[in-house]
Protein backbone atom coordinates (compact mmCIF):
# COMPACT_ATOMS: atom_id res chain seq x y z
CA UNK A 1 0.00 0.00 0.00
CA UNK A 2 1.61 3.24 -1.17
CA UNK A 3 1.62 6.40 0.95
CA UNK A 4 -1.24 8.80 0.32
CA UNK A 5 -0.72 12.47 -0.49
CA UNK A 6 -1.44 14.81 2.39
CA UNK A 7 -0.83 12.13 5.01
CA UNK A 8 2.00 12.07 7.57
CA UNK A 9 3.35 8.68 8.58
CA UNK A 10 4.99 8.55 12.02
CA UNK A 11 7.43 5.74 11.35
CA UNK A 12 9.67 3.87 13.75
CA UNK A 13 13.04 2.98 12.19
CA UNK A 14 14.04 0.55 14.92
CA UNK A 15 16.97 0.63 17.34
CA UNK A 16 19.90 0.78 14.92
CA UNK A 17 20.39 -2.53 13.15
CA UNK A 18 19.06 -1.95 9.60
CA UNK A 19 17.79 -5.53 9.58
CA UNK A 20 15.27 -4.65 12.28
CA UNK A 21 13.46 -2.08 10.15
CA UNK A 22 9.95 -3.22 9.33
CA UNK A 23 8.78 -4.02 5.81
CA UNK A 24 6.20 -1.23 6.09
CA UNK A 25 8.84 1.35 7.06
CA UNK A 26 10.98 0.46 4.04
CA UNK A 27 7.96 0.59 1.76
CA UNK A 28 7.04 4.08 2.94
CA UNK A 29 10.63 5.37 2.76
CA UNK A 30 10.86 4.12 -0.81
CA UNK A 31 7.79 5.99 -2.04
CA UNK A 32 7.43 9.11 0.15
CA UNK A 33 7.63 12.63 -1.26
CA UNK A 34 9.31 14.02 1.86
CA UNK A 35 11.15 12.37 4.76
CA UNK A 36 11.85 14.23 8.01
CA UNK A 37 14.38 12.18 9.98
CA UNK A 38 16.23 12.12 13.28
CA UNK A 39 19.92 11.43 13.95
CA UNK A 40 19.53 7.99 15.51
CA UNK A 41 18.19 6.10 12.53
CA UNK A 42 19.93 2.98 11.17
CA UNK A 43 22.83 3.37 8.74
CA UNK A 44 21.51 3.30 5.20
CA UNK A 45 17.91 3.81 6.31
CA UNK A 46 17.42 6.43 3.59
CA UNK A 47 19.16 4.52 0.81
CA UNK A 48 15.85 3.38 -0.60
CA UNK A 49 14.34 6.87 -0.80
CA UNK A 50 13.33 8.16 -4.22
CA UNK A 51 16.03 10.27 -5.91
CA UNK A 52 13.63 13.21 -6.00
CA UNK A 53 12.40 12.82 -2.42
CA UNK A 54 12.93 15.76 -0.06
CA UNK A 55 15.18 14.61 2.81
CA UNK A 56 15.06 16.91 5.84
CA UNK A 57 17.19 16.44 8.97
CA UNK A 58 15.32 17.54 12.09
CA UNK A 59 17.32 15.73 14.76
CA UNK A 60 19.64 17.02 17.43
CA UNK A 61 23.36 17.43 16.87
CA UNK A 62 25.51 17.91 19.98
CA UNK A 63 26.67 21.50 20.15
CA UNK A 64 24.53 22.64 17.22
CA UNK A 65 21.18 24.44 17.11
CA UNK A 66 18.27 22.04 16.70
CA UNK A 67 14.70 22.66 15.56
CA UNK A 68 12.19 22.79 18.41
CA UNK A 69 9.34 20.33 18.65
CA UNK A 70 6.92 23.06 17.61
CA UNK A 71 9.02 23.82 14.52
CA UNK A 72 9.07 20.15 13.53
CA UNK A 73 5.30 19.96 13.87
CA UNK A 74 4.85 23.07 11.75
CA UNK A 75 7.06 21.69 8.99
CA UNK A 76 5.18 18.39 8.93
CA UNK A 77 1.88 20.22 8.67
CA UNK A 78 3.20 22.48 5.91
CA UNK A 79 4.45 19.53 3.84
CA UNK A 80 1.22 17.59 4.25
CA UNK A 81 -0.97 20.59 3.36
CA UNK A 82 1.15 20.99 0.21
CA UNK A 83 -0.16 17.60 -0.87
CA UNK A 84 2.99 15.60 -0.15
CA UNK A 85 3.13 12.12 1.30
CA UNK A 86 5.32 12.61 4.37
CA UNK A 87 7.36 10.18 6.44
CA UNK A 88 8.47 11.30 9.88
CA UNK A 89 11.26 8.80 10.53
CA UNK A 90 12.28 8.29 14.15
CA UNK A 91 14.68 5.93 15.85
CA UNK A 92 13.08 3.05 17.75
CA UNK A 93 9.32 3.33 18.11
CA UNK A 94 7.62 6.73 17.68
CA UNK A 95 5.43 6.22 20.77
CA UNK A 96 8.17 4.98 23.12
CA UNK A 97 10.14 8.03 24.30
CA UNK A 98 9.97 9.26 20.71
CA UNK A 99 7.61 12.24 21.10
CA UNK A 100 5.44 10.72 18.43
CA UNK A 101 2.39 11.37 20.56
CA UNK A 102 3.13 15.09 20.63
CA UNK A 103 3.60 15.19 16.88
CA UNK A 104 0.39 13.26 16.31
CA UNK A 105 -1.52 15.73 18.47
CA UNK A 106 -0.03 18.65 16.54
CA UNK A 107 -1.07 17.08 13.26
CA UNK A 108 -4.58 16.32 14.46
CA UNK A 109 -4.92 19.88 15.74
CA UNK A 110 -4.01 21.19 12.27
CA UNK A 111 -6.49 18.87 10.59
CA UNK A 112 -3.77 16.70 9.02
CA UNK A 113 -4.34 12.97 8.73
CA UNK A 114 -1.62 10.70 10.11
CA UNK A 115 -0.81 7.05 10.61
CA UNK A 116 1.58 5.37 13.05
CA UNK A 117 4.02 2.67 11.97
CA UNK A 118 5.51 1.09 15.10
CA UNK A 119 9.18 0.19 15.23
CA UNK A 120 11.24 -2.22 17.31
CA UNK A 121 12.10 -0.34 20.47
CA UNK A 122 15.62 -0.26 21.88
CA UNK A 123 14.39 -1.21 25.37
CA UNK A 124 13.63 -4.72 24.15
CA UNK A 125 16.07 -5.07 21.25
CA UNK A 126 19.31 -3.83 22.83
CA UNK A 127 19.05 -6.13 25.87
CA UNK A 128 18.20 -9.03 23.55
CA UNK A 129 21.32 -8.34 21.49
CA UNK A 130 23.29 -8.23 24.75
CA UNK A 131 21.90 -11.60 25.85
CA UNK A 132 19.57 -10.13 28.48
CA UNK A 133 15.91 -11.22 28.40
CA UNK A 134 13.83 -8.38 29.86
CA UNK A 135 11.40 -11.00 31.13
CA UNK A 136 12.20 -14.49 32.36
CA UNK A 137 9.99 -17.02 34.07
CA UNK A 138 12.38 -17.37 37.01
CA UNK A 139 13.64 -13.80 37.31
CA UNK A 140 11.22 -11.20 35.96
CA UNK A 141 7.51 -11.39 35.21
CA UNK A 142 7.30 -7.68 34.45
CA UNK A 143 9.36 -4.96 32.77
CA UNK A 144 9.22 -1.19 33.16
CA UNK A 145 10.54 1.28 30.60
CA UNK A 146 11.73 4.56 32.10
CA UNK A 147 13.43 7.73 31.00
CA UNK A 148 16.77 8.21 32.66
CA UNK A 149 16.83 11.87 31.71
CA UNK A 150 13.60 13.74 32.38
CA UNK A 151 12.74 17.09 30.82
CA UNK A 152 14.72 19.60 32.95
CA UNK A 153 11.92 22.16 32.56
CA UNK A 154 9.49 19.97 34.51
CA UNK A 155 8.78 20.85 38.12
CA UNK A 156 9.91 17.85 40.16
CA UNK A 157 10.08 14.29 38.91
CA UNK A 158 7.42 12.01 37.49
CA UNK A 159 9.32 8.92 38.66
CA UNK A 160 8.17 7.28 41.87
CA UNK A 161 11.43 5.91 43.20
CA UNK A 162 9.76 4.03 46.06
CA UNK A 163 7.51 2.19 43.58
CA UNK A 164 10.41 1.50 41.24
CA UNK A 165 12.55 0.14 44.06
CA UNK A 166 9.76 -2.31 44.90
CA UNK A 167 8.97 -3.16 41.26
CA UNK A 168 9.15 -6.98 40.87
CA UNK A 169 10.91 -7.12 37.54
CA UNK A 170 13.34 -5.54 35.11
CA UNK A 171 13.91 -1.78 34.91
CA UNK A 172 15.09 -0.39 31.56
CA UNK A 173 16.29 3.23 31.53
CA UNK A 174 16.43 5.03 28.19
CA UNK A 175 18.92 7.91 27.91
CA UNK A 176 20.32 6.82 31.24
CA UNK A 177 24.08 7.42 31.08
CA UNK A 178 24.11 11.12 31.95
CA UNK A 179 22.28 10.66 35.27
CA UNK A 180 23.26 7.07 35.99
CA UNK A 181 24.93 7.74 39.33
CA UNK A 182 21.99 9.82 40.62
CA UNK A 183 19.40 7.32 39.40
CA UNK A 184 21.23 4.34 40.92
CA UNK A 185 21.56 6.19 44.22
CA UNK A 186 17.86 7.08 44.20
CA UNK A 187 16.89 3.41 43.67
CA UNK A 188 19.19 2.20 46.43
CA UNK A 189 18.01 4.87 48.88
CA UNK A 190 14.43 3.87 48.09
CA UNK A 191 15.19 0.25 49.00
CA UNK A 192 16.42 -1.50 45.81
CA UNK A 193 19.13 -4.10 46.49
CA UNK A 194 22.55 -2.49 45.78
CA UNK A 195 23.88 -5.91 44.82
CA UNK A 196 21.26 -6.49 42.13
CA UNK A 197 22.72 -7.16 38.63
CA UNK A 198 22.86 -4.19 36.27
CA UNK A 199 24.17 -3.57 32.78
CA UNK A 200 24.85 -0.68 30.42
CA UNK A 201 24.45 -1.23 26.67
CA UNK A 202 26.09 1.27 24.30
CA UNK A 203 24.93 1.56 20.67
CA UNK A 204 22.47 -1.28 21.11
CA UNK A 205 21.91 -3.67 18.16
CA UNK A 206 24.63 -1.99 16.10
CA UNK A 207 27.89 -3.62 15.10
CA UNK A 208 29.81 -1.48 17.58
CA UNK A 209 27.58 -2.46 20.52
CA UNK A 210 29.36 -2.68 23.86
CA UNK A 211 27.93 -4.07 27.08
CA UNK A 212 29.29 -3.85 30.62
CA UNK A 213 27.76 -5.63 33.60
CA UNK A 214 28.10 -4.82 37.29
CA UNK A 215 25.80 -4.32 40.27
CA UNK A 216 23.39 -1.47 40.87
CA UNK A 217 25.87 -0.02 43.35
CA UNK A 218 28.86 -0.20 41.00
CA UNK A 219 27.37 0.26 37.52
CA UNK A 220 28.02 4.02 37.41
CA UNK A 221 31.71 3.58 38.24
CA UNK A 222 31.99 0.73 35.73
CA UNK A 223 30.44 2.81 32.96
CA UNK A 224 32.82 5.68 33.68
CA UNK A 225 35.85 3.38 33.78
CA UNK A 226 34.94 1.65 30.50
CA UNK A 227 34.04 4.87 28.71
CA UNK A 228 30.48 3.87 27.86
CA UNK A 229 28.68 6.81 26.27
CA UNK A 230 25.41 7.80 24.69
CA UNK A 231 23.32 6.41 23.15
CA UNK A 232 23.07 3.78 25.86
CA UNK A 233 20.48 1.87 27.88
CA UNK A 234 20.71 0.87 31.53
CA UNK A 235 19.13 -2.43 32.58
CA UNK A 236 18.58 -3.31 36.24
CA UNK A 237 17.20 -6.64 37.45
CA UNK A 238 17.88 -10.31 38.10
CA UNK A 239 17.49 -11.14 34.41
CA UNK A 240 20.82 -9.39 33.73
CA UNK A 241 22.62 -12.42 35.18
CA UNK A 242 21.34 -14.48 32.22
CA UNK A 243 23.80 -12.63 29.98
CA UNK A 244 26.62 -15.01 30.87
CA UNK A 245 24.77 -17.85 29.13
CA UNK A 246 22.81 -15.92 26.50
CA UNK A 247 25.29 -13.35 25.10
CA UNK A 248 25.59 -13.97 21.36
CA UNK A 249 26.40 -10.75 19.51
CA UNK A 250 29.97 -10.57 20.79
CA UNK A 251 30.57 -14.15 19.69
CA UNK A 252 30.21 -13.40 16.00
CA UNK A 253 33.63 -13.71 14.34
CA UNK A 254 34.02 -10.08 13.23
CA UNK A 255 32.39 -8.39 16.22
CA UNK A 256 34.14 -5.16 17.10
CA UNK A 257 35.95 -4.88 13.75
CA UNK A 258 35.40 -1.91 11.46
CA UNK A 259 35.70 -2.93 7.82
CA UNK A 260 36.01 -0.47 4.96
CA UNK A 261 34.18 -1.60 1.81
CA UNK A 262 35.41 0.09 -1.35
CA UNK A 263 33.25 -1.55 -4.02
CA UNK A 264 31.09 0.57 -6.29
CA UNK A 265 27.86 1.49 -4.56
CA UNK A 266 25.69 -0.73 -6.76
CA UNK A 267 27.79 -3.83 -5.94
CA UNK A 268 28.63 -3.06 -2.29
CA UNK A 269 25.38 -4.25 -0.74
CA UNK A 270 26.13 -7.98 -0.94
CA UNK A 271 29.60 -7.72 0.56
CA UNK A 272 28.50 -5.21 3.19
CA UNK A 273 25.54 -7.38 4.19
CA UNK A 274 27.69 -10.48 4.54
CA UNK A 275 30.20 -8.60 6.70
CA UNK A 276 27.43 -7.27 8.95
CA UNK A 277 26.05 -10.78 9.36
CA UNK A 278 29.49 -11.78 10.62
CA UNK A 279 29.42 -8.98 13.19
CA UNK A 280 31.55 -6.32 11.51
CA UNK A 281 30.86 -2.63 11.66
CA UNK A 282 30.79 -1.86 7.95
CA UNK A 283 31.79 1.50 6.55
CA UNK A 284 30.72 1.78 2.92
CA UNK A 285 33.08 4.18 1.22
CA UNK A 286 32.80 3.43 -2.50
CA UNK A 287 36.08 4.28 -4.15
CA UNK A 288 34.54 3.97 -7.59
CA UNK A 289 31.24 4.25 -9.37
CA UNK A 290 30.19 2.61 -12.60
CA UNK A 291 29.52 4.88 -15.58
CA UNK A 292 27.72 2.96 -18.38
CA UNK A 293 28.84 3.50 -21.96
CA UNK A 294 26.21 1.44 -23.77
CA UNK A 295 25.20 4.41 -25.91
CA UNK A 296 28.65 4.45 -27.55
CA UNK A 297 28.77 3.68 -31.27
CA UNK A 298 31.19 0.77 -30.70
CA UNK A 299 28.69 -0.89 -28.35
CA UNK A 300 25.80 -0.40 -30.75
CA UNK A 301 27.85 -1.82 -33.60
CA UNK A 302 28.85 -4.90 -31.56
CA UNK A 303 25.27 -5.52 -30.47
CA UNK A 304 24.06 -5.12 -34.04
CA UNK A 305 26.39 -7.89 -35.17
CA UNK A 306 26.16 -10.02 -32.03
CA UNK A 307 25.20 -13.18 -33.93
CA UNK A 308 28.44 -13.03 -35.92
CA UNK A 309 30.67 -13.68 -32.90
CA UNK A 310 31.91 -17.22 -32.29
CA UNK A 311 33.16 -16.36 -28.81
CA UNK A 312 31.90 -13.76 -26.33
CA UNK A 313 34.08 -13.06 -23.27
CA UNK A 314 32.52 -11.24 -20.33
CA UNK A 315 34.88 -10.03 -17.65
CA UNK A 316 32.56 -8.96 -14.79
CA UNK A 317 28.94 -8.99 -13.59
CA UNK A 318 28.77 -5.31 -14.61
CA UNK A 319 29.69 -6.28 -18.16
CA UNK A 320 26.92 -8.88 -18.20
CA UNK A 321 24.31 -6.49 -16.87
CA UNK A 322 25.18 -3.74 -19.31
CA UNK A 323 25.50 -6.04 -22.33
CA UNK A 324 21.97 -7.26 -21.74
CA UNK A 325 20.76 -3.70 -21.29
CA UNK A 326 22.29 -2.90 -24.67
CA UNK A 327 20.68 -5.99 -26.21
CA UNK A 328 17.30 -5.00 -24.78
CA UNK A 329 17.65 -1.49 -26.21
CA UNK A 330 18.19 -3.11 -29.62
CA UNK A 331 15.13 -5.33 -29.24
CA UNK A 332 17.20 -8.47 -28.57
CA UNK A 333 17.45 -10.94 -25.73
CA UNK A 334 19.46 -14.01 -24.64
CA UNK A 335 18.58 -15.87 -27.84
CA UNK A 336 20.99 -13.58 -29.70
CA UNK A 337 23.90 -15.41 -28.00
CA UNK A 338 22.68 -18.88 -28.97
CA UNK A 339 25.38 -19.59 -31.55
CA UNK A 340 28.38 -18.40 -29.55
CA UNK A 341 30.68 -19.88 -26.95
CA UNK A 342 30.23 -17.72 -23.85
CA UNK A 343 33.15 -17.32 -21.43
CA UNK A 344 33.01 -15.76 -17.95
CA UNK A 345 36.03 -14.73 -15.87
CA UNK A 346 34.62 -16.20 -12.66
CA UNK A 347 31.57 -17.56 -10.81
CA UNK A 348 30.12 -14.11 -10.06
CA UNK A 349 30.11 -13.31 -13.77
CA UNK A 350 28.69 -16.77 -14.51
CA UNK A 351 25.89 -16.19 -11.96
CA UNK A 352 25.07 -12.88 -13.63
CA UNK A 353 24.82 -14.74 -16.96
CA UNK A 354 22.63 -17.44 -15.43
CA UNK A 355 20.23 -14.75 -14.25
CA UNK A 356 19.86 -13.81 -17.92
CA UNK A 357 19.21 -17.42 -18.95
CA UNK A 358 22.74 -18.13 -20.23
CA UNK A 359 24.94 -20.96 -18.92
CA UNK A 360 28.59 -20.00 -19.31
CA UNK A 361 30.51 -22.47 -21.48
CA UNK A 362 33.91 -21.55 -20.05
CA UNK A 363 34.75 -20.59 -16.43
CA UNK A 364 38.46 -20.62 -15.47
CA UNK A 365 39.80 -22.27 -12.33
CA UNK A 366 41.44 -19.02 -11.26
CA UNK A 367 39.41 -15.88 -11.70
CA UNK A 368 41.94 -13.75 -13.55
CA UNK A 369 42.41 -12.89 -17.21
CA UNK A 370 45.42 -15.18 -17.64
CA UNK A 371 43.45 -18.19 -16.41
CA UNK A 372 40.59 -17.43 -18.79
CA UNK A 373 43.04 -17.39 -21.69
CA UNK A 374 44.32 -20.83 -20.60
CA UNK A 375 40.76 -22.16 -20.36
CA UNK A 376 40.09 -21.14 -23.97
CA UNK A 377 42.95 -23.26 -25.32
CA UNK A 378 40.57 -25.88 -26.78
CA UNK A 379 38.31 -23.32 -28.49
CA UNK A 380 38.94 -22.90 -32.22
CA UNK A 381 39.71 -19.22 -32.86
CA UNK A 382 41.60 -18.98 -36.15
CA UNK A 383 39.74 -16.49 -38.34
CA UNK A 384 36.79 -16.34 -35.91
CA UNK A 385 35.20 -13.13 -34.61
CA UNK A 386 35.48 -12.64 -30.87
CA UNK A 387 33.81 -10.05 -28.62
CA UNK A 388 35.49 -9.03 -25.36
CA UNK A 389 32.99 -7.01 -23.28
CA UNK A 390 34.64 -5.29 -20.35
CA UNK A 391 35.49 -2.08 -18.49
CA UNK A 392 37.25 0.70 -20.37
CA UNK A 393 40.33 0.50 -18.14
CA UNK A 394 40.69 -3.30 -18.13
CA UNK A 395 44.01 -4.92 -19.00
CA UNK A 396 44.61 -6.15 -22.55
CA UNK A 397 45.71 -9.67 -21.57
CA UNK A 398 42.66 -11.40 -23.07
CA UNK A 399 42.35 -9.59 -26.42
CA UNK A 400 46.11 -9.73 -27.09
CA UNK A 401 46.30 -13.46 -26.36
CA UNK A 402 43.28 -14.18 -28.57
CA UNK A 403 44.68 -12.12 -31.45
CA UNK A 404 47.93 -14.12 -31.23
CA UNK A 405 45.82 -17.21 -31.90
CA UNK A 406 44.40 -15.69 -35.06
CA UNK A 407 41.08 -14.38 -33.77
CA UNK A 408 39.49 -11.20 -35.05
CA UNK A 409 38.87 -9.46 -31.70
CA UNK A 410 36.50 -6.59 -31.00
CA UNK A 411 37.05 -5.00 -27.58
CA UNK A 412 33.99 -3.12 -26.37
CA UNK A 413 34.04 -0.92 -23.26
CA UNK A 414 30.56 -1.23 -21.76
CA UNK A 415 31.46 0.96 -18.78
CA UNK A 416 34.20 2.84 -17.05
CA UNK A 417 34.98 3.17 -13.36
CA UNK A 418 35.44 6.67 -12.03
CA UNK A 419 36.49 7.97 -8.64
CA UNK A 420 33.88 8.66 -5.99
CA UNK A 421 34.30 11.66 -3.71
CA UNK A 422 33.36 10.61 -0.14
CA UNK A 423 31.97 13.04 2.40
CA UNK A 424 34.29 14.47 5.09
CA UNK A 425 32.36 12.47 7.70
CA UNK A 426 33.10 9.20 5.90
CA UNK A 427 36.75 10.10 5.51
CA UNK A 428 36.96 10.81 9.24
CA UNK A 429 35.38 7.46 10.14
CA UNK A 430 37.62 5.61 7.69
CA UNK A 431 40.64 6.52 9.77
CA UNK A 432 39.62 4.04 12.47
CA UNK A 433 39.11 1.05 10.14
CA UNK A 434 40.58 -2.31 11.15
CA UNK A 435 40.38 -3.72 7.62
CA UNK A 436 40.27 -2.23 4.12
CA UNK A 437 38.89 -4.47 1.39
CA UNK A 438 39.91 -4.01 -2.24
CA UNK A 439 37.92 -5.81 -4.92
CA UNK A 440 39.69 -4.44 -7.99
CA UNK A 441 42.84 -2.55 -8.91
CA UNK A 442 40.80 0.57 -9.67
CA UNK A 443 39.48 0.72 -6.10
CA UNK A 444 43.05 0.95 -4.82
CA UNK A 445 44.08 4.07 -6.68
CA UNK A 446 40.76 5.79 -6.29
CA UNK A 447 40.53 5.18 -2.54
CA UNK A 448 44.05 6.49 -2.01
CA UNK A 449 43.20 9.55 -4.07
CA UNK A 450 40.07 10.10 -1.98
CA UNK A 451 41.69 9.60 1.44
CA UNK A 452 45.22 10.83 0.82
CA UNK A 453 47.17 10.99 4.05
CA UNK A 454 44.08 9.91 5.98
CA UNK A 455 44.30 6.34 4.75
CA UNK A 456 44.04 4.15 7.90
CA UNK A 457 47.70 3.27 8.40
CA UNK A 458 46.94 0.61 11.01
CA UNK A 459 44.33 -1.17 8.92
CA UNK A 460 45.02 -4.59 7.42
CA UNK A 461 44.55 -4.64 3.65
CA UNK A 462 42.55 -7.52 2.17
CA UNK A 463 42.83 -8.04 -1.58
CA UNK A 464 40.54 -10.03 -3.84
CA UNK A 465 43.37 -11.32 -6.05
CA UNK A 466 46.89 -10.94 -7.43
CA UNK A 467 46.14 -8.11 -9.87
CA UNK A 468 44.56 -6.05 -7.10
CA UNK A 469 47.41 -6.94 -4.73
CA UNK A 470 49.96 -5.79 -7.30
CA UNK A 471 48.16 -2.45 -7.60
CA UNK A 472 48.10 -2.07 -3.80
CA UNK A 473 51.82 -2.83 -3.42
CA UNK A 474 52.66 -0.49 -6.28
CA UNK A 475 50.82 2.22 -4.34
CA UNK A 476 52.97 1.57 -1.27
CA UNK A 477 50.47 -0.53 0.71
CA UNK A 478 51.23 -3.75 2.52
CA UNK A 479 48.75 -6.48 1.61
CA UNK A 480 47.99 -8.45 4.78
CA UNK A 481 45.99 -11.18 3.09
CA UNK A 482 44.99 -12.15 -0.45
CA UNK A 483 41.94 -14.23 -1.29
CA UNK A 484 42.68 -17.70 -2.64
CA UNK A 485 39.42 -17.62 -4.59
CA UNK A 486 39.32 -14.34 -6.46
CA UNK A 487 35.71 -13.42 -5.75
CA UNK A 488 33.72 -11.90 -2.89
CA UNK A 489 33.25 -15.26 -1.13
CA UNK A 490 36.99 -15.80 -1.28
CA UNK A 491 37.65 -12.34 0.08
CA UNK A 492 35.29 -12.97 3.00
CA UNK A 493 36.96 -16.28 3.77
CA UNK A 494 40.41 -14.66 3.73
CA UNK A 495 39.28 -11.85 6.04
CA UNK A 496 37.70 -14.30 8.48
CA UNK A 497 40.84 -16.41 8.60
CA UNK A 498 43.01 -13.37 9.21
CA UNK A 499 40.70 -12.04 11.93
CA UNK A 500 40.86 -15.40 13.70
CA UNK A 501 44.64 -15.39 13.56
CA UNK A 502 44.88 -11.75 14.69
CA UNK A 503 42.46 -11.26 17.59
CA UNK A 504 41.50 -7.69 18.38
CA UNK A 505 43.37 -6.41 21.38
Amino acid sequence: MSPRPGVVYLVGAGPGDPGLMTARSLELIGSADAIFHDRLIPPGALNGARPDAELVYVGKRPGSPSPSQDEIGERLVEAALAGKSVVRLKGGDPFVFGRGGEEGEALRGAGVEFEVVPGVTAGVAAPAYAGIPVTHRDDASAVAFLTGHEDPSKAGTALDWQALAAFPGTLVFYMGVGRLQENARALIEAGRDPGEPAAAIERGTMAGQRTVAATLATIAATVEREGIGAPALIVVGLAVKRRAALAWLERRPLHGRRVLVTRARAQAAGLAGALRDLGAEVLELPAIRIEPRIEAEAVRSAVGSIREYSLICLTSPNAVRLLFQALDAAGLDARALAGATVAATGPATARALAEQGIAADVIPRRFVAESLVESLAAVELEGRRVLVARAAEARDVIPEALRERGAEVDVVALYETVQEDPSPELVEMAGAADYVTFTSSSTVGNLLAALGARFPAAARVVSIGPVTSEAARAAGLEVAVEAQRHDVDGLLAALLTDAGQNPKG
